[in-house]
């Protein structure tokens, strides 16, 4: 790792930082609130601040703004999929983004549709017919990912989450996977089914709780991978209360993208500074996470959209090595 930038510069900066990284991360703050950041380096040397690179975390409609060169140069976005339907300009755009990837921070996560037998739901089509009451956890934050993917899914079959609720059933609504929001009714058999990532921290107990997942079929992997989702296997090997491996959406990698029209140069750099601090950068348990890795079409970082030359440029000078 390199050291640490010595002056009185760099820790005015860093308290900056500190003080942001506390504001935007408070747990208590609901989606929709101030949680983000927009990191930005420039020369705050005259009457105005001169901005040369601003980067910020988001939701991924903000790829509309990167793509229109507004102001954020370079934005994060979870999951993979998403910033490919701004590349291919379907799903959430209308048109296609002239977006590239800088680096992705390695993730490995699956989108899991997840219901008791006893709700008789054996597939997505199933919810319409059945007209189930069904009471099913998902996300609060009505801009969040998840919500995208139920939608796009449903959509496939002419009905909504909020059909759901006009059948008689309930949308139990969490924070985050873990959110004891879901974990307590889920223990306690108040829960019918969980559609949601994040799978590390709920699959495990909604799988003891006796809930199973919903396959996609063929016509259903097919249309969701027009629209960027990857067809990927929920392994049985992670989660030993599974009957089998199950084809499932893949909900892996966060991109750091930026518009195509980004300098080669500007990448490049950002790549080598992940390089020089990827021991400070908060890797995932078990991902082995690196900034080679970051530049790479993997499991954990899947790349539907090209790498911008830049960083393509990094790559290749410092894999060899």
């Amino acid at each position: 790792m390199e050291p640490l930038p010595k002056g009185a510069n760099f820790v005015r900066a860093k308290t900056l930082w500190e003080i942001g990284l506390h504001i935007a991360g408070n747990p208590a703050t609901r989606y929709g609130g101030n949680r983000d950041m927009v990191v930005t380096v420039g020369s705050g040397s005259g009457p105005r601040f001169r901005p040369w690179l601003r980067m910020s975390s988001g939701s991924a409609i903000l790829a509309e703004e990167v793509a229109a060169g507004g102001g954020v140069d370079l934005a994060f976005v979870n999951p993979s999929a998403l910033l490919t339907q701004a590349y291919r300009g379907v799903g959430l755009f209308k048109k296609p983004l002239p977006l590239r990837i800088v680096a992705s921070y390695p993730s490995w996560d699956r989108f899991v549709f997840a219901a008791h037998p006893g709700a008789g739901i054996r597939s997505l089509a199933d919810i319409k017919a059945k007209r189930y009451p069904l009471r099913v956890s998902v996300r609060e934050d009505p801009t969040h990912s998840t919500l995208v993917l139920i939608e796009q899914a449903f959509a496939l079959h002419g009905f909504t989450l909020n059909d759901i609720e006009s059948w008689g059933g309930k949308l139990i609504l969490c924070g985050g996977p873990s959110d004891v929001r879901r974990l307590g009714p889920l223990a306690r058999g108040e829960i019918d089914a969980v559609f949601d990532e994040g799978i590390k921290v709920w699959l495990a107990e909604a799988l003891a709780a006796g809930l199973v997942p919903i396959e996609l079929n063929e016509d259903e992997f097919a249309a969701m991978g027009k629209l960027g989702w990857r067809r990927v296997v929920l392994p049985k090997a992670r989660f030993p209360k599974l009957a089998k491996d199950v084809d499932t959406l893949d909900f892996s990698g966060w991109p750091i993208y930026c518009n195509a029209s980004l300098p080669d140069q500007t990448a490049y750099d950002v790549c080598s500074a992940l390089a020089a601090r990827e021991a400070e950068i908060p890797f995932e348990k078990g991902s082995d996470g690196t900034a080679l890795l970051m530049v790479s079409d993997t499991e954990l970082t899947p790349m539907d959209v090209p790498l911008h030359p830049g960083s393509e440029r990094w790559y290749r000078e410092h894999s060899k090595r």
